[in-house]
């Protein structure tokens, strides 16, 4: 029971209790977690390091090797790792080792700071004997990610909703009612409840004084979140895509929608059924590398495979650049798989970077056929806020 005379507070929860309610890693230590929640540059700077050289088709560092290209042609150099991996292994600025990389004494200097850098993570765990990304250093790489992504998305919110009127646990706060036994402590709705016992002339407030929140339910939907992962995806491209899937999954899984994901290139690489485990799609997304081309027609049947039989809502979105490259007719066999897809209940959205007019013209033909929407990106700054806008869409 709470008097009237004592002060009430709400602690909003930090972020410490945010990671422990959304990750569960089993190699990271909570010291690098507490590292990164304290933005230490250097353990955010390894996770960067080696969330950037996935993302450039990389699964291990050669120190020598990568001196060897530098020295040799810079240019080079920089088509193979990217700027921000020479920037973050070597601690120069990239134009900088560009104007000196020919001086003897910067070379060797640079050559003992490359090694360096690849010493540390391998004494931290994030690298094996031989070079290889450790599973501790995809999950750093995860978890940099992760608050990389939730900084942005968190604070600005995101507008639309889903919503049936049906009453349940989980749904939004909406009206309030008298408390009742089995209620969870944390639906009840405090500043009403204070309110209503001063109106009834109460010093204290008891059972019929206390109310707690009716919910409503969006339904539960399920969506598989299919990115290309072939070879024109590499660098910024599947960086971007990577953040949006994050940002999909964080916020469908705190509306209690599962969320699946088919990586596809030449191939479907990796599948992930709908799930609530947001952990496990965040370190699958955060290994996913780019290679090869483009097989949509596989990825739509993986798709149909993944989702329920029964009658709920059922979405796919289909993240790529290019419209589709494999098999003998891909355009008349995906959209064939598209009409199959859409009789089981499917509908499907496309996100399509920078595509060209035919991979547009065929994609408006999978969205009109799979009753979702084409959203043509050219900033690749905006795709989180894509993804998010079509699934509040969704329903």
């Amino acid at each position: 029971m709470i008097t009237g005379s004592e002060k009430l507070t709400t602690k909003e929860l930090s972020k410490a209790e945010e990671l422990s309610g959304k990750l569960a890693f089993q190699q990271l230590e909570d010291k690098f977690m507490h590292s990164v929640l304290e933005n230490d540059k250097k353990v955010i700077d390894s996770g960067k390091l080696i969330s950037d050289a996935i993302n450039q088709g990389m699964s291990s560092f050669s120190p020598d090797l990568m001196f060897e290209q530098l020295v040799k042609s810079y240019l080079t150099a920089k088509q193979i790792y990217g700027e921000s991996i020479i920037r973050l292994v070597s601690g120069y600025e990239p134009d900088y080792i560009k104007k000196n990389i020919g001086i003897p004494e910067f070379q060797k200097e640079l050559k003992e700071k490359i090694q360096q850098k690849i010493l540390e993570l391998k004494e931290e765990g994030f690298l094996l004997k031989d070079d290889t990304l450790s599973e501790k250093g995809v999950e750093l790489a995860s978890l940099v990610l992760y608050f990389e992504e939730l900084d942005k998305i968190v604070p600005k919110g995101v507008i639309g909703e889903k919503a049936s009127k049906k009453t349940h646990i989980y749904g939004e706060k909406e009206d309030s009612r008298v408390y009742k036994k089995g209620d969870r402590y944390r639906d009840i709705a405090l500043r009403k409840s204070i309110k209503l016992a001063i109106r009834r002339g109460h010093g204290d407030f008891g059972g019929k004084d206390l109310q707690v929140y009716e919910k409503q339910s969006k339904g539960q939907t399920y969506i598989v979140y299919a990115l290309d992962a072939s070879g024109s995806m590499k660098g910024k491209k599947i960086e971007a895509c990577k953040k949006a899937g994050i940002a999909l999954a964080y916020k469908a899984i705190t509306e209690k929608d599962k969320v699946g994901l088919i990586v596809f290139g030449s191939e479907v690489k990796e599948v992930i059924e709908p799930t609530l485990d947001f952990t496990r799609l965040l370190k699958e997304i955060t290994r996913i590398r780019a290679s090869k081309e483009t097989d949509i027609v596989s990825t739509l049947k993986k798709a149909i495979e993944l989702f329920p039989s029964e009658h709920i809502t059922k979405h796919l979105v289909l993240m790529t650049d290019a419209l589709p490259t494999k098999g003998d007719e891909p355009e008349k066999l995906t959209l064939e798989e598209t009409s199959i897809a859409r009789s089981k209940g499917i509908t499907i959205s496309v996100i399509g970077i920078n595509l060209d007019e035919k991979g547009k013209k065929l994609a408006e033909k999978i969205v009109k056929i799979g009753d979702g929407r084409l959203y043509v990106v050219r900033n690749l700054e905006n795709v989180d806020k894509i993804v998010l806008e079509d699934y509040y869409s969704v329903g």
